[in-house]
């Protein structure tokens, strides 16, 4: 990752959020979370992991190539939007809770979904505080 002017905190955050996120991954798999994407669900069961499983690589290449960029400012929006997505992906999973497939019930994987929801929520919180501080810095 390109090194931003953020405070280590709002850093570590952040790569707890993702770490979060991308176990959470692991655990979908022990899940069969294609059984409950509308995208998926509708597949033969062997068909809808391979999907899912396929789909990751190019996701997976685009968050890191992003995350990865030589241009602060790249980087800085790739945390914003995924930082976001973590909160919005912890409401559709709260949205999905009911759907007769879903099992992510333990404390584990509840902790992964909403605990990378939470840091996400804490990283854009800390990030606007910080550049409305640079801000009034300036």
């Amino acid at each position: 990752m390109s090194v931003l002017p953020q405070p280590s905190w709002l850093r570590v955050t952040f790569l707890f959020a993702v770490s979060l996120l991308f176990t959470h991954e692991l655990d979908a798999m022990t899940h069969a979370e294609w059984d409950v994407l509308p995208l998926t669900s509708w597949l033969p069961p062997d068909v809808g992991r391979a999907v899912f499983v396929t789909i990751h690589v190019p996701i997976f290449a685009f968050v890191l190539g992003w995350l990865t960029s030589r241009l602060p400012e790249r980087v800085a929006s790739a945390q914003f939007w995924i930082s976001a997505f973590l909160v919005v992906h912890a409401a559709l999973h709260f949205a999905f809770s009911s759907h007769p497939e879903y099992t992510f019930e333990g404390l584990l994987s509840n902790t992964l979904i909403f605990g990378s929801a939470a840091l996400g929520a804490v990283y854009l919180l800390g990030s606007r505080s910080v550049s409305t501080v640079d801000d009034a810095e300036k």
